[in-house]
Formats: C-alpha cells, sequence, structure tokens
C-alpha cells in the first residue's frame, strides 16, 4: 500500500508524519523549535532542521513512499542564490531595529488592500524583507525569495516556487480581493524575486538524487508545493460535511489560536479591526477568508511553565473541570495580554487578579482566559453557526466547554486529534478524503460562569 508523508515546520515543533491513502496516520517524529542566536539576531535553525529532516525521512525508506508535502508556519521567508540559501532565515520574534520598522511601516499598504495588520517584531514577512535588503542590499538584489513551506519543497526537488496561502498570511505582501501582489511587494521589487507562484496542490517534481541517495526514498518520490499551516488545517476541517463550505468557524490551536471564517460573504475588510490582530487569509483555492488570532499556546505556556499539555492530556480533565467552580468563586483570572502586540487585545498588561496558589485551579483558569480571549476574537469577525476547534487544546475540556457557554448559539464541535494540519495536507491530493471518524459536539460548561466573564470584560475593556 502507498503512504504519504507529510512535513509540518511550525514555530514550536517540527513535525514529519507518515499516512496510509486512506488518511490513517502510521507514524509521527517530532522535534522541538531550536532557534539559533547569531551575534544578535535570531534565526530560524534551518541547517538543524534539514539534519533531523534526513534522518527522520530516512526512517520511511522501506515504505511504498508516494509524496511528499510541505506545510509551515506563514512568517518565514527563505532567499536563495547559486543553489543554497544567502544566510538562515529570521525567526519571526526576532526584534527589528526601531527606525528600520518605523520607515517600513511608512511603506505599507492600507489594511483594506492586504487585509494584514502591522504586526511586531517580524511578524509581517514584508519587515524581515525589508531589513534584510538593508543589510544585506548586494545578494538581497539577486535573490530568490521562498515562503517557508515551499522552501522545504525546494530543498526536496531543486524547484523554487512560491504559493499563495503563505503569501496572504499576515505577510503584506498579497492583495486577497484581487488575488495578486500587494503594491508594497511590487514597489519594493520583491514580486518579481519571489519564485513564480504555483497551487498548493501542484507536484514540483520528484526528489533530488542527493535526497534519494541520503534518505534511501525512492527517486521516484513526488513533492507537492505545500501550503501555510492554518490553512492546512482549515482544509481538513472542511472534509466533515458539517463544515465544508457551511456557514463556519474554524479555531486551529497551538502556539497561536488562528480563527478562521468560512462565509459565503464577501470579505468587507473596512469591518475588521486591524489593531485587534483580525486579518485575511487567503484558503488553498485563492478565496478571502475573515480570520483572528491569539497566541493562546504562547501565553498558556508562559505561566504553567512545566509543561504546555497539562492542560489538555486526558488524565487531568475531570480534576481541571472539577476546579472551575473554586476559581470562579475566587474571582480568580488573568488579564491579557501576556503576549505584547498581538491579539484582541495588544495593549493590555496582562497579569494576575487572585492568583490560584492550586495546581489545578491555576491551570482551569487559564483555560477560561483561552476561552474568553478566543470568544472576543470569534466575535470580532463575525463567527457564527458552526465552530470547530483542532489542535491539541480542543482536548482542553475547560477550554472548550467554556466556548461552547459563552458562545450559545453556535454549535461547538471537536474532531480526532488526528484530523489536524498534516490530515489536510492529505486532502490537497484527494480532496475527497473523509476523515477518520465523526465532529464531536462539546457540551456547555456546567459550571455557570456568566458573571466572571462579565467581570472579566469589564476588567479588560480598557484595552477593547
Amino acid at each position: 500500500m502507498s503512504a504519504i508523508i507529510v512535513i509540518d515546520l511550525g514555530k514550536t515543533l517540527s513535525k514529519v508524519s507518515l499516512w496510509s491513502a486512506e488518511g490513517a496516520m502510521l507514524d509521527r517524529q517530532v522535534r522541538p523549535a531550536a532557534p539559533r542566536e547569531l551575534g544578535s539576531v535570531r534565526r530560524l535553525d534551518s541547517d538543524g532542521i534539514e539534519t533531523w529532516l534526513i534522518e527522520a525521512l530516512g526512517r520511511y525508506a522501506r515504505e511504498d513512499v508516494r509524496a511528499i508535502i510541505p506545510v509551515g508556519h506563514g512568517a518565514g521567508v527563505v532567499a536563495i542564490e547559486g543553489g543554497s540559501p544567502i544566510f538562515l532565515p529570521l525567526d519571526y520574534e526576532q526584534p527589528i531595529p526601531d527606525h528600520i520598522l518605523a520607515a517600513y511601516r511608512d511603506e505599507r499598504d492600507p489594511f483594506t488592500v492586504t487585509g494584514s495588520p502591522a504586526l511586531p517584531d517580524g511578524l509581517n514577512m514584508g519587515a524581515q524583507l525589508y531589513w534584510m535588503d538593508r543589510l544585506y542590499p548586494r545578494v538581497m538584489a539577486g535573490a530568490t525569495l521562498l515562503p517557508w513551506a515551499q522552501y522545504w519543497g525546494w530543498f526536496l526537488t531543486g524547484r523554487a516556487t512560491s504559493e499563495v496561502t503563505s503569501l496572504g498570511c499576515h505577510s503584506d505582501l498579497w492583495n486577497p480581493l484581487r488575488g495578486r501582489f500587494s503594491p508594497l511587494a511590487e514597489r519594493m521589487g520583491w514580486a518579481k524575486r519571489f519564485a513564480p507562484l504555483v497551487r498548493a496542490s501542484d507536484i514540483l517534481g520528484p526528489i533530488r538524487d542527493q535526497i534519494s541517495a541520503r534518505t534511501g526514498l525512492p527517486a521516484g518520490v513526488k513533492v507537492l508545493a505545500g501550503l501555510h499551516d492554518s490553512n492546512a488545517a482549515l482544509l481538513a476541517a472542511r472534509g466533515f460535511p458539517e463544515i465544508a463550505d457551511n456557514e463556519a468557524t474554524v479555531l486551529s490551536t497551538g502556539t497561536w489560536f488562528v480563527a478562521m471564517r468560512i462565509t459565503a460573504e464577501t470579505v468587507d475588510t473596512t469591518k475588521l479591526s486591524e489593531r485587534r490582530d483580525c486579518l485575511v487569509n487567503v484558503d488553498a483555492y485563492g478565496k478571502p477568508i475573515p480570520s483572528a488570532r491569539f497566541m493562546g499556546g504562547r501565553e498558556i505556556e508562559s505561566v504553567i511553565e512545566i509543561d504546555t499539555r497539562r492542560v489538555d492530556i486526558k488524565p487531568d480533565q475531570p480534576k481541571l473541570i472539577a476546579a472551575v467552580p473554586e476559581v470562579v468563586r475566587r474571582g480568580a483570572m488573568m488579564r491579557p495580554t501576556l503576549a505584547p502586540g498581538c491579539g484582541p487585545f495588544p495593549t493590555g498588561r496582562g497579569g494576575w487578579i487572585g492568583e490560584p496558589d492550586d495546581w489545578y485551579e491555576r491551570r482551569a483558569a487559564m483555560c477560561l482566559y483561552a476561552a474568553l480571549v478566543a470568544d472576543t476574537s470569534l466575535s470580532l469577525i463575525g463567527s457564527r453557526a458552526r465552530l470547530l476547534v483542532e489542535g491539541r487544546f480542543a482536548e482542553a475540556d475547560v477550554f472548550v466547554q467554556s466556548l461552547a457557554a459563552l458562545r450559545p448559539d453556535t454549535q461547538v464541535y471537536t474532531a480526532n486529534a488526528h484530523n489536524d494540519v498534516s490530515f489536510g495536507a492529505l486532502r490537497l491530493l484527494d480532496p475527497h478524503l473523509a476523515p477518520q471518524g465523526e465532529l464531536v459536539r462539546v457540551p456547555p460548561l456546567k459550571a455557570d460562569i456568566a458573571a466572571y466573564a462579565d467581570r472579566w470584560r469589564a476588567e479588560v475593556g480598557v484595552f477593547a
């Protein structure tokens, strides 16, 4: 039986998974991200990922692999020249010098043109390119530019391409309503420097002979162009009949919590709040998708410290649910935001009100916090009717049940954990591929959190 490999290179984790053609996950390997500090500049460890990736792919040399699909986060860009990268790509959390960022902001197109908000550090791909053009003007002038996911397609095949879900992800480089590069990208000459556009499902070619030799994979393995990770999650969700092309929102949870609304309505960017981290993504078919995001996984991690999965592993769920009434009674809550510049409260000064001492109460309170912030983001994009929560925090019962309680007019669902980003990538090969299992309707939290939510909103209202 033939198999498919998905390479998912996220901000926190790099993952390689092996799937059957029928959509069953057979194996998964994971590597934590390890950014490198070179001088004063924080960069992605693409060299380390490459070494690990070759080893990971080699584990599947005896499988009948027919295709590889790369997926990546949406704020990475790589400059190549003469068959190799010019330098390690920037980590998007690398601060950009104030004078450079200020000059770049003067050049940006209006939000109504790009659907891309002004974000901190290097979260706007255009800001990274603007700085790199000034650090390395000669080499950048002749470089070919590739989004992060497509860089790995190039690494595997030698064919350089670009793709719309990566370019249309808060990059400042794409006009989603016109389906073309932004005026900024044209003015700066970046549009001409990006590798040719292809569709996410296009086959770039077979793996290079060197890759075949280093991994033991057959020389005929095909590589797809691939796509942005949150868009892959959206593609996975559309495999469920409840979601498909209905009015629905997919909330992808990981380092980032990204809400993407599927709607038949024409996107009106004037109704989205740029200053509250709303944006327009572009799906695998080129359609504009109203979206909102916040750094939920990072915020939870920054508070619980020991292990981000402590809020979502199954054995802990009953105790976390049981802790909610005491959290509510005491009014213990977290104010936003713990990721300055991001989310619906970007200027908020995060901190505890009545910080719990109890281990479970502390984590339950953070799940309530994530639900309240998510509820705010969902309202900002007009989310209604149906909501599918996917990703690792979909298994955090306090979080998803709180969302169901906060949004009583919305049908809230979760799905099997394997129906995630990697499964969405598989649907590029077979759009009719059905997810494993069915959606599960989430019941609202039994504890009454209405007054608690009202108090939290009153506390954070100044930051709205």
